[in-house]
C-alpha cells in the first residue's frame, strides 16, 4: 500500500490536512490545486478539542501556540443592550474534560503552516494551476485530465474541492447545494481601532431575532475577526468573498448595541465581505471505487457550530489512518466511511438545529430554552478523537 501514488484534487484546509496525514505515515500524495497560487481566503475559524488533536498529531503545535486565540470565557450578550444571556468556558473545562481546548485561529495562518508541512515532506506535492476537468477509473486506477492539458494517472484520487465539488459530481451527478435562507458578513478589524471596553470578554456572540453575530481575536490579537448572519428570502449571488459595503451591514444590525455596531463602523470596506448559506443533505455514501470525497465535497455544514473546518481535519487524519491500517484501497475507503459518515451527518444535523436556536425570535427566552448551555453542550460533539477513532 505505501508505493500507491495517490491525488488529491483541492488544497484547502481539507485536502491539506489528508495529504499531511497521509505523508506522516509513509504515502506519496500529489494535491492539484485550480488557484495560480496557494492563498487561502477568508477570516477567523474555530478549531473545537476533536480537530486540536488531529492537528497535533499532524505535528501543527506550534502554529495554534504562536498563531491563534486561545479563549478560556466566551460571554453571549443580548442584542439591544449587550447585557449576559449565559457564559461558556472554552478552555480549562474542555482541557478537563476532552484533553484539549477551543483554539480561533486565521484561517490563513493555519493554511499557511499545513501548506509549509507538507512541502516539507515533498517540495513538489503541492500542484497549482490545475483545473480538473475530467475523471475516469476502471479497476486499477483513475485517470485525470486538466484544464492545463496535463494528464495523470493516481491509484486513488481524494476530492477535497468544496461544496461544488467536481469530483462529486463525477462520481453521484449534479446534486447542486440549496440556499438556506441565510446570509452572513464576514469582517476584519485592526484591534487598535477597537475600544477595548465592547471586548468584555474579547471572545462573543451576540444574540437577536432572525440575526447572530461572534467576533473573536486572530493574528495574536492584531485583528478583530468577526461573522454576522442574517436571515434573507432570496439568494442569488455566487460565491462567498462578495463585497459588501459598510452602511448595507449596518442597515441590516440597525438598532444593536454599540458593542456590535462600533466594530462594525470600524471595519475597513476592503476586509468586508458576503456570502449565501448554502445545504445540502448528507451523502449515503462519499466513494466510489478507488475515488472518494472529503470535507465540504463530502457533508458540507452550516457554520453555527463551527465546524467546517473541523471536520474536514478530522477527515483527513482519519482517511490516512484508515489506508495505513489497510491491505488494500477498497478496505481502506470502506474504513475510513465507517469511521466518518455517522460523525459528519450528526455535526451536519446539529449545525442546523444550532442556526434555529441562535435565530429563533424571541431572544428574551434564550436562558430559559437553553438552560445556559452552549449549543455544544450536552450532545457529545467534542467526544470524537480522530487520532484513537477505530479505523
Amino acid at each position: 500500500m505505501k508505493d500507491l501514488n495517490i491525488a488529491i484534487v483541492g488544497a484547502g484546509i481539507g485536502g491539506l490536512s489528508a495529504a499531511l496525514a497521509l505523508q506522516r505515515l509513509g504515502f506519496r500524495v500529489t494535491v492539484h490545486e485550480q488557484a495560480p497560487r496557494l492563498a487561502e481566503v477568508g477570516a477567523g475559524l474555530s478549531l473545537s478539542p476533536t480537530a486540536v488533536h488531529g492537528l497535533n498529531w499532524l505535528g501543527m503545535q506550534s502554529v495554534l501556540e504562536s498563531k491563534a486565540y486561545k479563549p478560556e470565557d466566551q460571554c453571549v450578550r443580548h442584542w439591544q443592550d449587550a447585557r449576559p444571556l449565559g457564559w461558556i468556558n472554552r478552555g480549562r473545562d474542555l482541557v478537563q474534560k476532552y484533553g484539549e481546548r477551543y483554539y480561533l485561529i486565521h484561517r490563513a495562518d493555519l493554511h499557511d503552516g499545513l501548506a509549509a508541512r507538507v512541502r516539507a515532506h515533498d517540495p513538489a506535492a503541492i500542484v497549482l494551476n490545475r483545473r480538473c476537468e475530467r475523471i475516469e477509473q476502471d479497476a486499477d486506477g483513475v485517470d485525470l485530465a486538466f484544464g492545463d492539458g496535463t494528464r495523470l494517472r493516481a491509484d486513488v484520487l481524494i476530492g477535497a474541492d468544496g461544496s461544488r465539488s467536481a469530483v462529486r459530481q463525477a462520481l453521484f451527478g449534479a446534486l447542486e447545494p440549496q440556499y438556506t435562507g441565510y446570509i452572513a458578513w464576514r469582517g476584519l478589524v485592526p484591534m487598535e481601532l477597537v475600544p477595548p471596553e465592547i471586548l468584555e470578554p474579547p471572545s462573543g456572540i451576540f444574540l437577536g431575532p432572525g440575526h447572530l453575530v461572534n467576533r473573536y481575536p486572530v493574528r495574536n490579537g492584531e485583528l478583530l475577526n468577526f461573522v454576522a448572519f442574517a436571515e434573507r428570502r432570496a439568494w442569488s449571488e455566487e460565491g462567498w468573498s462578495i463585497r459588501s459595503t459598510v452602511q448595507e451591514l449596518l442597515d441590516e444590525f440597525s438598532g444593536w448595541t454599540p458593542w456590535v455596531r462600533r466594530f462594525m463602523e470600524l471595519v475597513p470596506s476592503h476586509l468586508l465581505f458576503k456570502w449565501g448559506l448554502f445545504d445540502r443533505e448528507p451523502l449515503a455514501g462519499w466513494s466510489k471505487g478507488r475515488i472518494t470525497l472529503l470535507g465540504d465535497a463530502a457533508h458540507p455544514v452550516l457554520p453555527f457550530l463551527g465546524h467546517g473546518a473541523v471536520l474536514a481535519i478530522e477527515d483527513g487524519v482519519v482517511l490516512a489512518r484508515a489506508f495505513a491500517a489497510s491491505d488494500s484501497v477498497p478496505e481502506a475507503l470502506s474504513r475510513y466511511e465507517a469511521a466518518r459518515r455517522e460523525r459528519a451527518a450528526f455535526v451536519v444535523h446539529e449545525s442546523r438545529k444550532a442556526g434555529r436556536q441562535f435565530h429563533a425570535p424571541d431572544t428574551e427566552s434564550y436562558r430559559e430554552r437553553t438552560g445556559g448551555k452552549a449549543a455544544d453542550e450536552g450532545i457529545g460533539l467534542f467526544s470524537y478523537n480522530p487520532v484513537t477513532q477505530p479505523v
